[in-house]
């Protein structure tokens, strides 16, 4: 259900609308002239504003990216280590192969390795890994309707 709300939020989105700052002290991707560089949050306040959908989309990345590596591989992913890929349609393609790459994870667990501790390793640590397939769960579905608004307020602004 929260990845169908995703792929519906993501229909037809286009560049502007997805780089588009909704005021301008929201976590945004910025270009810079080595690449992008990327927001991050010294707060969680909301004074700090709305994020972008392009920073929503690179979130993904860096939460499933960092999620699949913690709890299935190395565990050495930091933040700087995940980067935006340049465009929406690179972010889309990027966040369906994490999506796939992580329900094969789930397809091959046992049911009861679900209630071990074995691969909960980020964000949750000493907690069954349904805790951490469910706290993915929820923040998708957090991140499909940021996205979800955030073409709201676009297509609702004065031109």
């Amino acid at each position: 259900m929260c990845w169908q709300l995703y792929l519906y939020h993501m229909d037809n989105i286009e560049e502007p609308e997805a780089l588009w700052a909704f005021s301008p002290t929201g976590l945004q991707v910025r270009k810079q002239e080595d690449g992008w560089g990327i927001d991050w949050p010294e707060t969680e306040s909301y004074k700090i504003g709305p994020a972008s959908i392009a920073w929503i989309l690179w979130h993904i990345i860096y939460w499933w990216s960092t999620a699949i590596d913690y709890n299935f591989g190395d565990g050495v992913l930091k933040k700087e280590d995940i980067h935006w890929p340049g465009s929406v349609e690179k972010a889309k393609t990027a966040i369906s192969l994490l999506h796939d790459k992580w329900v094969s994870k789930l397809n091959d667990l046992p049911d009861e390795d679900f209630q071990l501790k074995q691969y909960a390793k980020w964000p949750l640590v000493d907690r069954s890994f349904a805790d951490i397939a469910l706290w993915l769960n929820a923040e998708l579905m957090k991140n499909a309707s940021e996205i979800g608004y955030g073409r709201f307020l676009y297509a609702a602004r004065i031109k």
